[in-house]
């Protein structure tokens, strides 16, 4: 599989001991998180439930200021600029963030909108974005008519609309079908091989080694592991896989 390779260039966004202290909990949900993500790469954050992926996925995407640390997006302080950050980002959630009652095309129209696209860009760039996800034909139905697989990938298509230096994926392909998850991976991949770098978060561990040239895996809030999947699993004893290295590290006992 091909990968695009990452050059020796300073990182695209650089996240220095983040610590984040909600108000009502006993234990930081992130405390003092560090990584970085290369220009060109796709990264993923990989963690169980109750980890911190979600709540470093909406510090790094500016949506929640942490209680301390820092984070640079292209050199630029995101905690102090972070309007010029957004600019430079895509945002792909776990839940599908659409309004149901308009159309796919209706919907990246707005989105696209709002990241300051208009007029013929505007029009060019949501025919590119419904092609790219295989929505062409059913464009103009409400999202509320769509299957799970059709919703997932429009989600998709609003997240990339403005054509963003790097795209966060919180479980893009969580409950869709095989043929629709098939999809958005192979489009992440072709949008990674243009240039696109990519923050990815799964509970799939196959799709993880599939796609990322590096994981973190993290819990309580730190970093548990971080490396090359093939490096992580070679280095540890007794793992076959990323699965077995993931219950190794983060334990067996369920996370509810």
């Amino acid at each position: 599989m091909y990968r695009l390779m990452v050059s020796k260039t300073p990182p695209l966004l650089l996240a220095r001991e983040l610590v984040v202290q909600y108000p009502t909990a006993s234990a930081p949900a992130l405390n003092g998180l560090s990584l970085e993500i290369g220009r060109g790469e796709i990264f993923g954050l990989l963690g169980p439930n109750g980890a911190g992926k979600t709540t470093a996925i909406s510090v790094m995407t500016t949506l929640l200021r942490p209680s301390s640390g820092s984070l640079l997006l292209d050199g630029e302080d995101m905690l102090t600029r972070p309007m010029q950050a957004r600019r430079k980002i895509g945002l792909v959630p776990q839940d599908i963030a659409l309004y149901p009652s308009l159309t796919a095309r209706e919907n990246i129209h707005y989105f696209g909108r709002l990241h300051g696209l208009t007029g013929k860009r505007l029009r060019a760039r949501c025919e590119e974005c419904l092609q790219l996800v295989g929505l062409g034909e059913s464009a103009d139905r409400p999202i509320a008519t769509y299957s799970g697989g059709m919703k997932r990938r429009a989600n998709l298509a609003v997240g990339i609309v403005h054509q963003p230096q790097l795209l966060f994926l919180d479980e893009p392909t969580v409950g869709i079908d095989a043929q629709s998850r098939n999809m958005i991976l192979e489009n992440l991949q072709r949008l990674n091989e243009e240039g696109m770098s990519m923050l990815y978060t799964t509970h799939y561990m196959e799709e993880a080694q599939q796609l990322c040239s590096r994981i973190v895996i993290i819990d309580a809030g730190h970093v548990l592991a971080e490396g090359a999947p093939s490096t992580l699993v070679a280095a540890r004893t007794g793992c076959k896989n990323l699965e077995e290295l993931f219950l190794q590290l983060t334990g067996r006992q369920l996370r509810d």
